[in-house]
């Protein structure tokens, strides 16, 4: 597969900033679940005050060039009046490439806010979690982030390198970490909530959604959950054909990493139409521009071993008005694959009962999410510690 640059050349940041209409309604701002200023930020970054576009970035996202790598077209792009013109502006990749190139120490200078004395355990540190202790380490409280794997990123980090590199996701942090007042848990798992509430005066939950939903057909067992295969790539690198069940964003990064990683060939078997894929449009272009076959309105029945392969057993699906349902008499058998692969979504832990001192934050609140949702969400949690303050 052909590496892609992640990040704009200085002559390609200065066309799409030219492009900008300076709309007076600020679409795209109204568009980001953040409420991030793209107008503002542009405006300053084509006068190239770098200092304050690089501020205004960061005063709603703390992890603006993650989010600018992989935010989906489908907020501020979407709103783009340009759009109505030709085609929207790449706010997200400008955004990102504004953070990698200006961004420093030196333009970054948190104010300085006295401890408040009171102190917030946040259970995760993916988007969410890094996005309230951002928050609420700017209004003067002491965070302590407990995360039980041995990196930060949550979800983030079974986004394949050639997209996300884990270096980004550090880059966001070491300007969100304050270490007078957020300190870091690594490999620290938190089985009970409640107990922090005995040291901490409020506990945010953010632990996303860590349990892959199932298949429920027989030979299941004979099939790789997305974060097992996303998690151990090498492990399950194969140079044979492999099969993607699911059409969302994580089954398109299972089937791009496949065929990064050797495979003879791809294919996704999707339960509705191919146009009900909730994949923005580069990432469609993209499997069909790197040849992933993709088999719309079709369901795994079975899955058997052979001596030396994976049998897939498929139906057809129709649509009866109301669901989806199996076409009778379509099923058909796939012999040929080395790798099935299921990734049709997750879901969270079982919720606490309510405590007006436990919070919850991110996917394992909304469900599954974008990371600037989950951004927002984050932020969220922390606005209701504030409020509950004030």
């Amino acid at each position: 597969m052909k590496e892609k640059s992640l990040y704009l050349t200085k002559i390609k940041l200065k066309a799409e900033l030219d492009r900008c209409l300076n709309c007076r309604t600020q679409p795209c701002m109204n568009a980001c679940p953040v409420n991030c200023n793209p107008h503002e930020f542009i405006q300053f970054a084509q006068m190239q005050q770098w200092p304050e576009a690089v501020r205004t970035i960061m005063r709603t996202n703390p992890m603006g060039q993650t989010c600018g790598l992989i935010c989906p077209d489908k907020f501020c792009m979407k709103s783009c009046t340009r759009s109505q013109i030709d085609f929207p502006i790449n706010i997200p990749r400008v955004q990102a490439t504004i953070l990698e190139n200006y961004r420093n120490r030196e333009v970054i200078q948190p104010e300085a806010i006295e401890s408040n004395g009171k102190r917030i355990a946040i259970i995760g540190a993916g988007p969410a979690g890094l996005a309230a202790s951002s928050r609420l380490a700017q209004n003067g409280y002491l965070v302590e982030i407990f995360e039980a794997s041995d990196r930060i990123g949550g979800a983030l980090n079974m986004i394949p390198a050639e997209r996300l590199p884990h270096e980004v996701i550090e880059k966001d942090w070491s300007f969100i970490h304050d270490t007078e007042k957020v300190s870091l848990h690594l490999n620290h798992r938190i089985t009970d909530p409640l107990s922090l509430l005995t040291d901490f005066d409020c506990v945010i939950i953010a632990t996303g959604e860590p349990n892959c939903v199932s298949l429920r057909i027989p030979g299941e067992e004979y099939s790789v959950s997305y974060m097992d295969y996303l998690t151990n790539r090498e492990k399950y690198r194969t140079s044979g054909a492999v099969a993607v069940i699911g059409g969302g964003n994580v089954a398109t990064d299972c089937a791009l990493t496949a065929l990064h990683l050797g495979a003879s060939s791809v294919e996704m078997f999707i339960r509705r139409r191919i146009a009900d894929m909730r994949i923005s449009r580069p990432e469609f272009l993209e499997l069909l521009d790197h040849g992933v076959n993709l088999s719309g309105m079709t369901s795994p029945e079975k899955i058997e071993r052979n001596e030396n392969s994976l049998s897939l057993f498929i139906h057809r699906n129709v649509f009866d008005g109301q669901k989806w349902q199996p076409l009778p008499d379509s099923t058909i058998e796939l012999p040929y694959f080395s790798l099935v692969i299921r990734a049709i979504g997750s879901r969270a832990d079982e919720k606490l009962p309510d405590n007006p001192r436990i919070i919850y934050a991110g996917d394992c609140k909304t469900g599954g999410s974008t990371i600037v949702e989950a951004i927002a969400s984050g932020r969220a949690a922390a606005d209701l510690v504030l409020e509950h303050d004030a």
